[in-house]
């Protein structure tokens, strides 16, 4: 009789997920399926487009925020983001990306000035 009753409680506990599984389906066919059903699909859906529609956004994003252009100083060419300061890679300068181009950092009050190369030949004349 105990061996009975040690398989019967054996058999019991394989079939609980069984049953379970039977409580939760008569629980949603009692319910109705048709929200659980559509909210899945929905779940499922966003999880397959929002990384194709967060790829798509972030190269749309790319394509109009990097600016590829030549340092101001040296002359060195890389990248950047625009409306950011950074700075070059070649000769430290820091440099403000406006526009599209990069521009030399000067903290306000400061004059920047261009300096033009002139020929000694030119001066003796």
């Amino acid at each position: 009789m105990k061996n009975e009753l040690k398989s019967f409680q054996l058999n019991l506990l394989n079939l609980r997920p069984w049953l379970i599984l039977l409580a939760v389906i008569w629980l949603l066919a009692s319910v109705g399926l048709g929200w659980l059903v559509n909210s899945l699909l929905i779940i499922f859906g966003l999880l397959l487009l929002a990384p194709i529609a967060a790829f798509f956004g972030f190269r749309w994003w790319l394509q109009r925020n990097l600016v590829a252009d030549q340092c101001p100083v040296c002359g060195y060419e890389f990248t950047g983001l625009n409306n950011s300061q950074l700075q070059c890679p070649n000769c430290q300068e820091l440099l403000l990306v406006q526009n599209s181009h990069f521009q030399r950092f000067t903290p306000e009050g400061t004059i920047d000035v261009t300096a033009v190369e002139v020929p000694a030949k030119s001066l003796e004349e």
